[in-house]
């Protein structure tokens, strides 16, 4: 996490003695392994997949974000540290074993998500599931108006541009919603494994089928370290899935020091905030994610 954390300043949150405590993120994706970087930070899980009262991760992926945001480091004596290491996770498995999932899954999620955010204190929402399919790249499909609504319920949903790049128009559903913050990658120049596969120059670009610009932001997520499914072990993973969960960890830290803050703010805070960094608008959005300058 060491060459992320330079990337985007966040030595100002450690200076300012920012955690994102009292900050709840829920993470849909694989569910979450309790390794020890979580601590007694767990403040729910639900399957919708195979309706384990868990938590647990038989991919690895949910695991590896929630690390990301919030993992205490523990483990490693503080060098895996997540963006922010104070928060309080919530991890809903709505894709299986190899990281598939329905459409119905992840809306039973969202729903989940919704009817339990007063009760454990979630703020932020962390989705780095993309779709492709032709029949899901509008704007009226189901997957946008499930994020949508959950913006519309006063929830910061923070959502992954996919790896479908470079071409135009290649951010994946529900990362199109104009409403929800979609955040791309912002070394995806670096070659590395995504997925199994060796890709260079993935991160999606815009603009949406909408002619809407996307993503919103970006942020560091090639090599990145974080938690595995195993008690006290790291492991390494590249994606916009990864670049994501540096974002969502960010605004824990700024809901943190801002707590009256609505996700709109958020959203303003993020746009003035961010670096340009000298990439097309559809790639890069208002720029690279600055946690100084968000936090200022």
């Amino acid at each position: 996490m060491d060459h992320v954390k330079e990337q985007i300043h966040w030595e100002a949150a450690y200076e300012m003695g920012l955690t994102g405590k009292g900050a709840g993120v829920a993470v849909l994706d694989t569910g979450l392994f309790p390794h020890r970087d979580f601590e007694d930070r767990i403040a729910g899980f639900a399957d919708m997949v195979n309706h384990n009262p868990g938590p647990y991760d038989d991919c690895g992926h949910g695991t590896h974000i929630c690390g990301i945001i919030g993992g205490s480091g523990v483990s490693s004596g503080g060098r895996y540290q997540g963006i922010a290491p104070g928060c309080t996770l919530t991890a809903v498995k709505v894709l299986d074993r190899r990281g598939n999932g329905s459409v119905t899954d992840v809306l039973a999620g969202i729903d989940w998500v919704l009817r339990h955010r007063e009760q454990l204190g979630i703020r932020i929402l962390n989705i780095s599931v993309g779709s492709c399919t032709r029949k899901g790249m509008s704007e009226n499909s189901a997957l946008v108006k499930g994020v949508d609504r959950a913006w519309d319920e006063g929830l910061v949903v923070v959502v992954a541009a996919g790896n479908r790049g470079p071409g135009r128009m290649t951010i994946t559903t529900p990362g199109i919603s104009r409403k929800v913050i979609t955040v791309g990658c912002s070394d995806d120049d670096r070659e590395v494994l995504v997925g199994g596969n060796r890709m260079v120059d993935y991160s999606g670009r815009g603009p949406t089928a909408a002619c809407v610009c996307k993503p919103d932001v970006v942020a560091p997520g090639c090599g990145v370290v974080s938690c595995a499914s195993d008690f006290g072990r790291y492991t390494i993973k590249s994606g916009t899935s990864m670049s994501t969960p540096v974002v969502s960890g960010a605004i824990a830290l700024l809901l943190e020091k801002y707590p009256d803050m609505t996700n709109r703010d958020v959203k303003l805070k993020l746009m003035e905030s961010a670096m340009d960094i000298g990439l097309p608008k559809n790639q890069q959005g208002w720029g690279l994610l600055d946690i100084k300058r968000l936090l200022e």
